[in-house]
């Protein structure tokens, strides 16, 4: 008989330490480490079952292990499930406790590690059947068990043993398993098979998070297909809520990547251009990703968000869905006008004021259950078992408008056509069990004029008891008590290997190469330790040449796998990760690089598939943390040029590159990597007899081409080219970060010097320096009718000079880092910072008049709209804000999501307005209330702002928008030095 059991298992720090970049040993207390498999019941070498999934110890401590010290020796325990699943979409259920736990004496004193300290520990019990609550009261016995201050009669890995390898999975509708732990008592049963799937889960965590409007509209998301992310504090709720959303979709099945609790360091997942669902810890940034179309759902605040519009679902369907829910939420105010008797009351289980129970859990999946009947009525008539065709989409669609007389909804357009709808239809072709398809016996029943619930199993006979006795039970008296979760007895040959770990991290085992290391190649008969230094030498040389040759088959074949086919479980990429990390010389990480760039020399494009692109990334990730451990600038600095090159496109033909997925990585940050990098380009440049200011600058414009594909902040990376131009004496200050056109064939510019100048066109002479900061200037504006110029950037000041009166008029003080943006219309100057705020100044009277602070990031665009008398700001925070007077003060009446990056250009007309951003892409705004007839005095114009195109991506971020918005004409700039000139009317 089949265990409801397989796995007892114990993570935490295992002997070999190595933090979540890969880096090995003890790095103290603030950084985090990558858990291991400690113990396990049954043992390794068992047979009953597959082992457990080697990302086990990963998924169950997502956040990774931390260390502590002797003040902080524990706190609460805390419970939750998992949800695992295996590559033939089977799911794996492991209930979770995560405490804290002495670290062991013999880790402590290898890796130097303070006595005393306390390490993350986590203990799980694993089980193919989904019995939540079982699994959860088990393991909260055995660990109240262990802790317990009057002992366990027996050792506490017996009671385990006899947990997992003695308690039967009880039959479907006929047993009911009872079972104790030590003095408790506990049952399992499981329902018949007949019904609806066995749930082990309450769903009023997912009514007490959301509403019900955005419930509809996550589980519109789910069977649509979307990229779903839920995110939340707490690990239990984002399993929860992900299974009871895949239980309501019954009879449909979640079809896609499925991970309800994804690890922390698995955050670049959510690039993944595939329909997923994940669950995501809401400390975790997810600063920097594509989020573009991702369904965010914020169990916390009751808020979902995202990019792509979710088609509602139609009516009658809609009202119907949102009715019975409330009724079910709420009976007492939604029933309040209805009789005690009634259809409803004898059809559905009522709530009544009652605690929520499982009867609420029955009435609501079986609401869900007639929702599916209804919106699919009829579908049966349209399954076409032909080689091409399963079900006959436009007809059923057709049907479907002419009973309802409104045209084909898209919500069920997508549906009908989704991957989760044919999975379901190719279930049911030809299968024996397709006569126990709740949903077909519901719309019979509805058909037949039957009460719908009868087609729910009945119980005719109460579960027989199975009692599971143990006859270990010790009678001598003695009691096992434990200040730390105790470890099971090792075998001989894991005791060994844990020793020498041990011992080579303390230093005491010399480094040798084992046969089964992937850079061992010396022969059988041949000792090291016999060796000459010339005889070493060129056996290092041989072994380098193996694993490379190694390395270069590896990667074609990974280049060649099919579109079918799985990068990240393949072969070639398991073998190259290996190589990678088993290495600690570096040949592996060293030669993976090289050979990227040989096959880059060779001719290939350097363009991947989307699992190509993951993989290839993960792989890089792991050699530069590996390297960077090593302090091995070079393959650092090799990987950093392939990554410039190797890309992706979507499907607007938009690449993508590996670089900009490098960002999380700590070398980047550093001046000791950029200034080598420099050198090294200095020294490689093949123009040695030019002139030294030209050769320094190329070079310095290569780094910051590399700091721009990786996204480096704007101020971080100018440090670095400071520094660097600095030290080799060039003019760096020079550089002219701004220009503007005046009258008479004369043009302003500012530098990094400081200094704004004015030029004659026609001599190409200075005529004079009209203005001078204490700081690089990065944004100027001019009034040629005033003759005002204002300007600002480092030194955190805006300065105003009257450049006819040759004088400066004002230093306008207030922000606290960089401006980055100035707007000026007659009176008014706009000025937007890294400070996270906009400010209102007024020229004339030398006042700030305002701060706008709602951004969450720096604001790098302002702008002045002339007809509104209103202000638009766009922040790093991706958020378009819209702003008018109103009784004197400013108040903000809008805010627009569309841009999922950076924006970085606003410009407004009298009835167009266009943004740049840093996600590649720009748009467009129009009022189309002045179309027909204007607006009312008292309407807020800033308010009737409406996004009106959006254009296809560009293949670089737009910096800037230029327009003549009257004339539907917009030039746009991007960071690949390309203008692009747009006709609104058109190209849009």
């Amino acid at each position: 008989m089949a265990r409801i059991f397989e796995y007892f298992v114990v993570c935490g720090i295992g002997p070999e330490i190595r933090t979540l970049d890969g880096n090995k040993g003890y790095h103290g207390n603030g950084v985090m480490y990558l858990p291991s498999l400690l113990d396990q019941y049954p043992p390794h070498n068992h047979t009953l079952y597959p082992p457990p999934p080697p990302q086990l110890p990963t998924c169950v401590l997502p956040a990774g292990v931390q260390f502590y010290d002797s003040n902080h020796p524990s706190s609460d325990p805390r419970s939750y499930p998992i949800v695992l699943t295996e590559g033939d979409g089977s799911k794996i259920y492991v209930s979770c406790i995560a405490f804290r736990d002495p670290v062991c004496e013999d880790i402590a004193e290898a890796y130097r590690i303070t006595a005393g300290s306390f390490a993350d520990k986590c203990i799980c019990l694993v089980s193919r059947a989904p019995s939540f609550r079982i699994l959860r009261d088990a393991l909260e016995e055995i660990f109240l068990l262990c802790f317990s201050t009057s002992g366990s009669s027996k050792p506490l890995w017996d009671v385990i043993a006899c947990l997992v390898s003695k308690v039967p999975l009880p039959e479907p509708g006929k047993d009911r398993v009872l079972f104790a732990i030590e003095n408790s008592l506990l049952a399992v049963e499981v329902p018949p098979k007949d019904g609806l799937p066995h749930v082990d889960i309450s769903f009023q965590p997912l009514f007490q998070c959301l509403d019900v409007d955005n419930f509809i509209k996550l589980f519109t998301a789910v069977l649509l297909e979307r990229r779903i992310l839920l995110r939340s504090d707490k690990y239990s709720l984002l399993t929860l809520v992900s299974e009871a959303v895949c239980h309501l979709i019954y009879p449909f099945r979640w079809q896609h990547v499925y991970i309800p609790l994804l690890f922390f360091s698995g955050v670049d997942y959510i690039d993944a251009p595939t329909p997923y669902m994940m669950g995501l810890h809401s400390g975790v940034d997810t600063f920097g990703l594509v989020m573009d179309g991702v369904v965010v759902v914020d169990l916390e605040h009751n808020l979902i968000t995202t990019s792509e519009e979710i088609p509602p679902i139609p009516e009658p369907e809609y009202s119907f869905l949102r009715g019975e829910i409330l009724k079910l939420l709420y009976p007492n105010v939604v029933g309040i006008d209805q009789m005690k008797g009634g259809s409803f009351f004898e059809q559905c289980p009522r709530g009544g004021g009652r605690t929520w129970g499982e009867d609420h859990d029955l009435h609501l999946r079986f609401i869900f259950l007639k929702f599916f009947a209804s919106i699919l009525g009829g579908y049966r008539n349209f399954i076409e078992n032909t080689a091409t065709h399963v079900f006959n989409s436009q007809a059923f669609l057709k049907k479907r408008s002419r009973s309802t007389n409104q045209p084909p909804d898209p919500m069920i357009s997508q549906f009908v056509e989704s991957q989760g709808f044919f999975d379901y239809l190719e279930r049911g072709l030809g299968s024996e069990a397709n006569g126990n398809n709740l949903l077909d016996k519901l719309q019979d029943a509805i058909g037949r004029g039957q009460n719908p619930m009868t087609i729910l199993p009945t119980l005719l006979t109460e579960p027989e008891i199975i009692t599971i006795s143990d006859p270990g039970v010790a009678t001598s008296g003695t009691k096992y008590c434990h200040d730390r979760f105790p470890s099971n007895i090792l075998s001989k040959e894991l005791e060994d290997k844990r020793k020498q770990i041990l011992a080579a991290a303390s230093g005491a085992l010399e480094y040798k190469h084992t046969p089964s290391s992937p850079s061992v190649f010396v022969g059988k008969d041949n000792k090291p330790e016999s060796l000459s230094p010339r005889e070493r030498a060129a056996e290092r040389e041989r072994m380098v040449l193996d694993i490379k040759v190694k390395l270069q088959g590896l990667w074609l074949r990974l280049l060649k796998l099919g579109a079918t086919d799985d990068p990240l479980s393949s072969f070639e990429y398991g073998t190259i990760l290996a190589l990678i990390e088993s290495d600690a010389e570096g040949i592996g990480g060293s030669g993976f690089v090289e050979c990227i760039r040989e096959n880059i020399h060779s001719g290939w494009t350097c363009q991947l598939t989307e699992e190509q692109f993951i993989a290839v990334k993960e792989l890089l990730k792991t050699a530069i943390n590996l390297a960077t451990a090593r302090n091995d600038m070079a393959t650092i600095r090799d990987a950093l040029e392939v990554s410039s090159e190797m890309h992706k496109k979507d499907v607007n033909n938009v690449s993508d590159y590996v670089q900009r997925h490098l960002r999380s990585l700590t070398i980047w940050e550093e001046l000791r990597f950029w200034e080598g990098y420099f050198d090294y380009l200095l020294d490689c440049s093949s123009s040695k007899s030019t002139n030294y200011a030209t050769l320094v600058t190329a070079q310095l414009i290569i780094v910051a081409t590399h700091m721009a594909g990786l996204g480096l902040p704007d101020t971080d990376a100018w440090y670095i080219i400071e520094t660097i131009a600095g030290k080799n004496n060039i003019g760096y200050k020079h550089i002219v970060s701004i220009v503007r056109m005046l009258s008479g064939e004369r043009v302003l510019t500012a530098a990094h010097d400081g200094t704004v100048k004015m030029w004659d066109v026609r001599t190409d002479t200075c005529v004079a320096t009209v203005g001078r900061c204490s700081g690089a200037v990065v944004c100027m504006e001019y009034d040629d009718s005033t003759g005002i110029l204002a300007a600002g950037g480092r030194d955190t000041v805006a300065n105003i000079w009257d450049i006819r009166a040759g004088k400066q008029m004002h230093k306008f003080l207030g922000h606290s880092k960089w401006i980055r943006s100035i707007r000026m219309v007659g009176d008014t100057l706009l000025t937007g910072s890294d400070d996270w705020t906009a400010r209102i100044w007024s020229v004339s009277q030398g006042t700030c008049d305002a701060v706008l602070a709602c951004h969450d990031g720096p604001v790098l665009c302002v702008e002045y709209s002339v007809s509104d008398k209103g202000i638009v700001t766009g922040s790093n925070d991706g958020l378009l804000r819209f702003w008018e007077n109103d009784d004197g003060g400013i108040r903000c009446i809008k805010n627009v999501t569309i841009h999922t990056s950076s924006i970085l250009s606003i410009n407004a007309g009298e009835h167009w307005l266009g943004i740049g951003a840093a996600d590649n892409s720009m748009s467009l705004f129009h009022r189309p209330q002045e179309r027909l007839g204007g607006l009312s005095s008292s309407s807020s114009r800033m308010a009737g702002w409406q996004l009106y195109r959006t254009p296809q991506k560009t293949v670089a971020m737009v910096r800037c928008v230029a327009s003549d918005l009257e004339r539907k004409r917009i030039c746009s700039g991007g960071r690949n030095g390309m203008l692009r000139l747009w006709d609104a009317t058109i190209n849009i």
